[in-house]
């Protein structure tokens, strides 16, 4: 650094979030029934959500409209300078407005409200000033003040901006709640990319089947142990009597008996396995797999898949990889 220190960086960083959390703090002890009427006019209404604002308002407006999307409530966003050169026929009878400004005093929010009110469109303000047209013109006012942005020149939308995300997340979940939206529902409406896949999927769709696994005896040698490992190399080798499991040896298992143990070639099987392993069903979803596998002090890499009908019967097994291959 030219003429900041690392740790004066560091110390920048750290204001502003513990500003912005203090903000927040603020902003929860603040709310009131506001919020409730307006989590009932969105839940209410009969058409969508049509958020709009300007500039970093409308940067958040666009956040906003997204997450009520995605989580179930039909949501869009109009850019306010756009909304009098057209946009306003995006609105219909029954749909709510949100509009979002820190001033109160956008003009171009503010020249919207007569043609809401003639649409009898309730209007939900979020906004940093109770004083303002906005919050006074609006059916339902939101407080997002704060006292300072967070940037040195207290000039830049930081603090406002966050407050008004923040009161977007907290109106977002509150309809989660009340609507009973459950994973399957997110699913339904994330179908692509890594999150879609782990609630869509279970772990029949990506594991390897008993016949790709080694499954070592419980008499085995460690020399056994490692060529069966190495001509099937999923990780780890369940230990089983027939086709019932009893353990498991993963690759970390060998190295570490490598490692702290010095006469090794009188380690079998049974020496090496986690007796009782954590096992998942050919039902589970993966995201519950993967709750099971990183949600620990410490992860595991391999879980053996049983029988649904009967938790000894090993099926296979799941790496953390198979997981997350597109």
């Amino acid at each position: 650094m030219d003429e900041l220190t690392k740790e004066q960086v560091i110390k920048i960083g750290q204001e502003v979030m513990a500003s912005q959390a203090t903000i927040l703090s603020e902003m929860a002890n603040r709310l009131s029934n506001d919020f409730v009427l307006a989590v009932k006019l969105i839940h209410d209404v009969g058409g969508k959500i049509v958020i709009s604002g300007i500039g970093k308002s409308g940067h958040i407006g666009n956040k906003i409209a997204a997450t009520l999307s995605s989580t179930g409530t039909p949501c869009v966003f109009m850019h306010a300078a756009e909304a009098v050169h057209g946009d306003l026929g995006i609105f219909q009878k029954e749909d709510v407005a949100i509009l979002i400004s820190n001033s109160g005093s956008t003009q171009e929010l503010v020249r919207l409200l007569p043609f809401l009110k003639k649409k009898a469109i309730p209007v939900i303000a979020i906004t940093g000033n109770k004083d303002s047209n906005l919050a006074k013109k609006s059916d339902v006012f939101l407080n997002a003040t704060v006292h300072s942005e967070s940037d040195p020149l207290s000039m830049v939308p930081t603090a406002s901006t966050i407050a008004a995300l923040s009161m977007g997340d907290a109106l977002s979940c509150a309809l989660m709640k009340l609507k009973g939206f459950r994973e399957e529902d997110f699913a339904e409406l994330h179908p692509s990319g890594q999150l879609g896949r782990n609630l869509l999927l279970q772990v029949k769709d990506v594991m390897h089947p008993v016949s790709d696994l080694f499954c070592a005896r419980r008499d085995m040698s460690l020399r056994e142990l490692v060529i069966g490992m190495t001509q099937f190399p999923l990780g780890a080798a369940c230990v089983t009597c027939g086709d019932e499991l009893i353990g498991i040896i993963t690759d970390g298992d060998v190295r570490r008996a490598l490692q702290d143990i010095e006469d090794v070639m009188k380690l079998t099987a049974n020496d090496l396995m986690t007796k009782d392993p954590i096992v998942v069903h050919t039902e589970t979803r993966l995201l519950e797999t993967l709750r099971i596998m990183e949600n620990r002090p410490s992860q595991i890499s391999v879980l053996p898949v049983t029988d649904p009908e009967s938790s000894a019967r090993i099926l296979g097994v799941i790496r953390i990889h198979d997981i997350y291959k597109p």
